[in-house]
C-alpha cells in the first residue's frame, strides 16, 4: 500500500476526487494496491454518454499494417468514469504528458 499525504500526493487526491483530502493538509489518501492487476495496452479508444465516458484499451496485434490490410486489436479492458472523473483524468494526463514531454522530448502522434 502506499501512503500518501495530501499535499504530496495532490494528484492522487485529484484522480480520486477526493476534494477534501487536497484541501485539509493533515488528511491523506490511502492508495490500497491489494486488488490491482496490471496490463499492457498500445490501443486506446473513447466513447461518451451524457452519464459516463468509456474508455476501452487493448493491444493491437497486427505486426505488418500494410495499405487495404485490416488492423486486429484484442480489447482486454474497459474503464467506465463519471464524467467529472474523466475530466480529472484529463486534466492530470495533460500535465503529465506536458513534464514527460519537457524531459524527452515532444511525442508526435496521429489524431487519427
Amino acid at each position: 500500500m502506499v501512503d500518501e499525504t495530501a499535499d504530496g500526493g495532490a494528484q492522487g487526491a485529484a484522480a480520486t476526487g477526493a476534494g477534501a483530502a487536497a484541501s485539509d493538509p493533515k488528511s491523506k489518501v490511502n492508495w490500497d494496491d491489494s486488488a490491482m492487476e496490471t496490463a499492457f495496452a498500445n490501443v486506446v479508444n473513447i466513447q461518451g454518454t451524457r452519464e459516463q465516458i468509456e474508455l476501452f484499451f487493448g493491444t493491437n496485434r497486427t505486426w505488418n499494417v500494410a495499405p487495404g490490410r485490416d488492423v486486429h486489436v484484442d480489447l482486454t479492458n474497459r474503464m467506465i468514469l463519471t464524467p467529472y472523473a474523466a475530466k480529472r483524468l484529463n486534466g492530470i494526463l495533460t500535465r503529465v504528458l506536458r513534464e514527460y514531454e519537457a524531459r524527452h522530448g515532444v511525442l508526435k502522434v496521429d489524431d487519427a
